[in-house]
């Protein structure tokens, strides 16, 4: 097939389209390489990429609407993985108008592109941040509202799925939402737990744990993480016609619409995480206690059933295998 991957230059979109180049897809890939990390840690993602004769690069800003346009009259591409935005909820909060501009009319954009030039499938990375102020887990699609995000990052994500629902409705566009939960691994994102708390611990410096360690997440390997998309972009989205209107579920409609969770299903604590880091290493951190920070929750756990029902989902990697296999990376690609 010929996908389009927005993102693909980023940390899940990198080894997404090496996962479908791998299989004999032609990956259309873009991204605005912009700077809200180390860029020359894309453009090496990118160089690999580049390495395989079905792939193709576009520097476009999802904000450029004529842009965004022309890419899709240019290719006569089948599915999209819409996998950029601006990410990080602590960000946010310091520059909301980055992530209205990027997430929701960005999004609007692509959902644009993808009615009028009849896209088979649209998959849309959504978080598990949607889930908000929710304290009953796992956090299950089917049931659980996404009425109380803590961040406007969740909220503009909300939005796009909210938005990508609307056009499934009017223009019969097949979507698929993604919530992932809390993504690790090898070429991951400088501002994630596990690359500063592994650069910490090699410099010898003290790590920062929030609310005194006691936090709870649902870490999920990136090649479980990709593995899943892919089965996803095969599956196009249909309408369920069991759906009531009177009693609905929230994660399937009339229209051809699906959300599913994509975790691994096996929350672990912090603290945990961290000793893995630390086996990994070889070597023991210097904790630095520190209070919840605005925007965060404590926990978040999947349940992934309907995933795995429906597509066959079935995450596989403990947290001590992912984590030293980010080690080695981080080692090799540092020379740390």
């Amino acid at each position: 097939m010929k996908i389009l991957i927005t993102g693909a230059s980023g940390f899940i979109g990198f080894h997404l389209s090496k996962l479908l180049l791998d299989r004999g897809d032609e990956v259309i890939g873009l991204d605005n390489l912009n700077d809200y990390y180390d860029v020359n840690l894309k453009y090496s993602r990118l160089d690999l990429l580049k390495q395989y004769p079905n792939f193709t690069f576009y520097k476009i800003d999802l904000a450029d609407r004529a842009g965004i346009e022309n890419l899709f009259k240019s290719h006569a591409i089948q599915r999209v993985a819409h996998l950029a935005a601006q990410a990080g909820v602590r960000y946010s909060i310091q520059n909301p108008h980055t992530y209205v501009d990027s997430n929701v009319v960005g999004t609007l954009h692509i959902l644009e592109g993808c009615r009028h030039y009849k896209i088979e499938h649209l998959v849309i990375a959504s978080t598990s941040s949607v889930y908000g102020a929710n304290t009953k887990q796992p956090f299950n699609a089917t049931t659980d509202t996404t009425d109380h995000p803590m961040a406007l990052y969740a909220a503009t994500k909300k939005c796009c799925e909210l938005m990508a629902h609307s056009y499934a409705s009017l223009y019969d566009l097949p979507s698929t939402i993604l919530r992932f939960f809390t993504v690790y691994g090898p070429w991951g994102r400088p501002d994630m737990a596990l690359f500063l708390f592994t650069k910490a611990i090699l410099k010898g410096e003290p790590i920062n744990v929030f609310n005194q360690g006691r936090m709870i997440r649902d870490f999920t390997y990136v090649a479980d993480i990709v593995e899943g998309i892919k089965r996803a972009i095969d599956s196009p989205a249909k309408s369920n016609s069991n759906w009531d209107s009177n009693h609905p579920a929230l994660d399937s409609s009339y229209a051809p619409y699906r959300v599913y969770n994509i975790g691994n299903n096996s929350p672990v604590q912090l603290m945990e995480y961290i000793q893995a880091i630390e086996t990994a290493l070889g070597k023991k951190a210097t904790y630095n206690m520190m209070p919840m920070q605005a925007g965060d929750v404590p926990s978040t756990y999947a349940d992934v059933s309907t995933l795995e029902s429906d597509l066959g989902y079935k995450p596989k990697t403990t947290v001590q295998e992912g984590v030293a296999e980010f080690v080695k990376w981080y080692r090799e690609y540092y020379k740390a």
